[in-house]
């Protein structure tokens, strides 16, 4: 049976849509577009290098991140106004419901940005309070997503342990994109309680998504290896197991970035010892699964995979493990930490550009916005849909 919300893996039709339902179809996922944007800025700014005009152009590229999450907003808007029913049955679908978590980490995502790169362009009292309303925002988004989706899982999808996939991932990453950002807002508060609040309470939105990913990450790592290889069109969300390693690692060293002065000794020192004590094993981690992940998207490409939505999970986590690499170099001095940073950064462009070229593509055939035709492409048993 067909649902509204498996599009990617349904041959599409390739008439543009009419403007009235140009956004029927257009799901959660769509944010994704924005945190793969984003994190070329943040990540970038980040980097080791001296490139005249690197800066400006960052903030450039932040400040089309800053449109795309606008235009999309307006767009979701439209769809739940127009198109209740379809929003709804994303919800309920299984493979859909987890990209709820997108959202919440394009707001952070963009948020972030204004702090890093953006304040060049619009001075630093208008991208604190920019950041201040999109952290808070994507925060609470977030918590909301890591609670409903799990539980709408439990309660209202039918879910065999064969359709696990690392989509189920999204929601819970979402509270760590706010436990690696959240420091950034650190300095600009109140000392005192204000600030140590902020601090500490990242570190729990960090133990939150971590503990939440250790429970599910085994049921996506089981089902890949009793199942067999992912469907082609869902072969791309293997990288999405680097978005909670990259930014966890991000996380510690941003806390070591601002604990001095906000907590007591010796806990301010304790970050300093977490963020390299936890940062280098789980990078050394993130390491093999990308990989293993690579292997398999080359198995898939020759197997005949084509561009799909889920091309652009090749962005945003390889960007937490670009600012993961960076933060390492920071507290260790290796310069290879450094190189790291800068060869998974030139991973991230090249994916970026891949993802984007195709999405334009897909937008202006109308192919992207288009609703799935009647007949599904045959795919193994017990796997997840998505878009």
């Amino acid at each position: 049976m067909v649902t509204a919300a498996q599009p990617l893996l349904t041959t599409r039709a390739t008439a543009r849509p009419p403007r009235a339902t140009a956004v029927r179809h257009l799901g959660p996922n769509w944010y994704a577009t924005v945190m793969g944007t984003a994190i070329v800025a943040t990540a970038g700014a980040g980097l080791p290098v001296s490139v005249p005009g690197l800066r400006t152009a960052l903030t450039g590229v932040w400040a089309f991140s800053l449109v795309l999450l606008l235009t999309l907003l307006g767009a979701r808007a439209l769809h739940w106004a127009h198109h209740r029913d379809q929003a709804r049955a994303h919800l309920l679908d299984p493979a859909m419901a987890p990209f709820y978590g997108c959202p919440a980490m394009a707001l952070l995502a963009v948020g972030g940005g204004a702090l890093t790169v953006g304040v060049d362009w619009i001075g630093t009292e208008a991208a604190v309070a920019l950041d201040a309303v999109l952290f808070t925002t994507g925060t609470a988004v977030g918590l909301a997503a890591a609670v409903a989706v799990p539980y709408l899982m439990a309660v209202r999808h039918r879910i065999e342990p064969g359709q696990a996939t690392p989509v189920w991932l999204l929601p819970l990453v979402a509270p760590m994109v706010s436990a690696a950002l959240g420091p950034l807002l650190v300095p600009h508060l109140p000392a005192g309680q204000a600030q140590e609040t902020l601090l500490l309470a990242c570190v729990a939105l960090f133990g939150v998504s971590l503990l939440a990913t250790l429970l599910m990450l085994p049921l996506v790592f089981g089902r890949l290896i009793t199942g067999g290889p992912l469907p082609l069109a869902l072969t791309p969300t293997l990288f999405l197991v680097l978005g909670p390693l990259g930014q966890s690692t991000t996380a510690v060293n941003k806390f070591a970035d601002v604990a001095p002065g906000v907590v007591p000794d010796p806990y301010s020192g304790g970050f300093s010892v977490l963020a390299v004590l936890y940062g280098v094993p789980v990078m050394g981690f993130a390491l093999l699964w990308f990989a293993l992940a690579v292997a398999h998207v080359v198995r898939a490409r020759r197997a005949g995979m084509g561009f799909a939505m889920t091309w652009w999970a090749f962005t945003f986590p390889v960007g937490t493990c670009v600012t993961g690499a960076e933060g390492l170099a920071r507290h260790t001095g290796l310069v290879v930490l450094d190189g790291l940073a800068v060869g998974l950064y030139v991973v991230l462009l090249a994916a970026w550009g891949v993802a984007a070229l195709h999405t334009v593509r897909g937008l202006v055939s109308g192919e992207l916005l288009a609703g799935p035709r009647s007949g599904p492409v045959a795919l193994p048993g017990g796997t997840g849909r998505t878009r």
